[in-house]
């Protein structure tokens, strides 16, 4: 690097890019795309049963088919565009996302639509790497919480906007058109890509590590389809035994080799960060918990109160708008401040939780029980989330920042997966059909039919309170850990 570039850097670095916030804004459209294809889909999951025939398990498998591949391969993406360059990782991500919107969208089986969602899998984790990583190079260290709360904040506007985009679409259009709608969001993302994003990258040109990539890949995806394959093989069966088993043989031997080599992908003295660990186990059980609940919440809409896509889709928006509203007013980063990184996230995940116990015992009775849980769950995620992504991202070196965006993608991914499967679990356990419409086709009468929506309310009941103690366990292990990471700190700072 020439010594003018050099002290470019050095500048941006001290007062962060002069069109930061621009740029924010720009990376930001990219990363809807990925969130309005998962919230979008959601919603389309009564439509693609009735069109394609759909099962249950190929449902899920639309659904993780993306965050199989995309898991799998974060960590590969983020080290990529630390070695090869964060832009360029950026156009290429739009670029494969747009080509795998566009194949989801002319599918015409669950096959097909299955293996496009894969295809979008591999775009998806270039962005979802490449726009964290961007923000954090592009702003001073003081603005990091500021510009990480507007990232999540949009994240949450994707999931307001997108059922009620794919509800809007569903109702004047075919399921396919639920994809197209990525194309010109991914095209415009492109553009302005092209024309403001810096390019950056590790400096020290670190060597590629192509068999920890190999690893970390085989790793992580065998251990997502073992999640997946759980809910519809059995935990016990052979299928979901052996893929667990690689995916435990493999990710340690990934630790190990990481462990050894002079220029690791990951490096494994990160998890000796108690901020770090402390992050990344509330993140795995906050999404655990979220993800699950919200596939869970969007079937409870549509198959027992009725309400067609787009009645559903608003009726979900208080969650992500309340997410909004608060960090784009700073509300949620003053509170964040005044109450110090432990206590925020504890706070916002005893929120979380107590909005899926106000789901689970109250949205039998309507609607109102349902409202008042979206705005505690949207309280506690604007509170929450942005203070566990700084504490993961600030733990890590800048010039690592794709690898830090990577893991905190991954484990987002991860719980999401688990959440779904496990959850999913749970409702199948209390509800022994193949499909909720299914078994409405079948029922004779009133009354059974009536008994078949009883018991897939008591299902979904058990499973957000399920979800409602994982992301209470996530809140008081995180605040724990990170408290004690902030009491170390002090303590080394006084004996200096």
């Amino acid at each position: 690097m020439s010594t003018t570039s050099q002290e470019q850097t050095s500048s941006q670095a001290a007062q962060g890019h002069p069109q930061r916030w621009l740029i924010l804004g720009v990376i930001c459209l990219a990363q809807l795309t990925v969130l309005l294809d998962n919230t979008v889909l959601n919603v389309a999951i009564p439509s693609l049963t009735r069109e394609l025939r759909a099962a249950t398990s190929d449902i899920q498998w639309m659904i993780n088919a993306y965050s199989l591949v995309q898991s799998g391969l974060l960590l590969t993406a983020g080290s990529a565009a630390d070695r090869y360059g964060r832009k360029k990782m950026l156009v290429a991500g739009l670029v494969l996302f747009g080509i795998g919107s566009l194949a989801a969208a002319l599918a015409d089986s669950t096959g097909q639509l299955i293996a496009a969602r894969a295809g979008m899998g591999v775009g998806g984790a270039l962005l979802l790497t490449t726009t964290l990583a961007v923000a954090m190079q592009i702003f001073a260290p003081a603005e990091h919480p500021k510009a990480i709360g507007i990232w999540s904040a949009v994240n949450a506007l994707g999931f307001a906007i997108g059922p009620l985009i794919g509800g809007f679409m569903l109702n004047h259009f075919w399921w396919g058109a639920i994809f197209l709608i990525n194309l010109p969001v991914a095209v415009l993302g492109l553009i302005a890509v092209l024309a403001l994003v810096p390019e950056s990258k590790n400096p020290r040109g670190d060597r590629p590590d192509l068999l920890g990539a190999l690893l970390s890949t085989i790793g992580m995806t065998s251990l997502v389809y073992a999640i997946i394959s759980g809910p519809a093989h059995g935990w016990t069966s052979t299928r979901v035994l052996v893929t667990a088993t690689v995916a435990v043989v493999v990710l340690a031997l990934f630790a190990f080799y990481e462990s050894r080599i002079p220029y690791p992908m990951l490096d494994m003295h990160f998890f000796r960060d108690r901020r770090f660990t402390g992050a990344v186990a509330g993140a795995v059980l906050i999404t655990f918990g979220m993800g699950g609940a919200l596939f869970l919440l969007t079937q409870h809409l549509q198959f027992v109160f009725g309400y067609g896509p787009l009645e559903a889709g608003l009726r979900t928006a208080p969650l992500a708008l309340s997410v909004v509203a608060l960090n784009f007013t700073g509300l949620a980063a003053r509170w964040t401040t005044r109450l110090g990184t432990p206590v925020a996230i504890g706070l916002g995940m005893v929120l979380m939780s107590g909005g899926l116990v106000s789901i689970a015992m109250l949205a039998s009775g309507g609607y109102g029980g349902t409202l008042l849980g979206l705005l505690l769950i949207g309280a506690g995620c604007a509170i929450a989330n942005p203070a566990m992504a700084h504490a993961i991202m600030s733990a890590i070196p800048p010039a690592k920042a794709g690898v830090g965006a990577g893991i905190n993608g991954t484990l987002a991914e991860f719980g999401n997966g688990l959440g779904v499967a496990v959850l999913g679990a749970v409702l199948n356990s209390r509800f022994a059909a193949v499909s909720l419409p299914v078994a409405l086709a079948a029922a004779g009468s009133a009354a059974e039919k009536k008994q078949v929506t009883d018991a897939f309310s008591a299902g979904l009941e058990t499973s957000q309170l399920v979800g409602a103690v994982a992301v209470l366990l996530g809140g008081l292990l995180a605040a724990a850990l990170l408290r004690r990471a902030e009491r170390a700190d002090s303590g080394m700072v006084v004996a200096h």
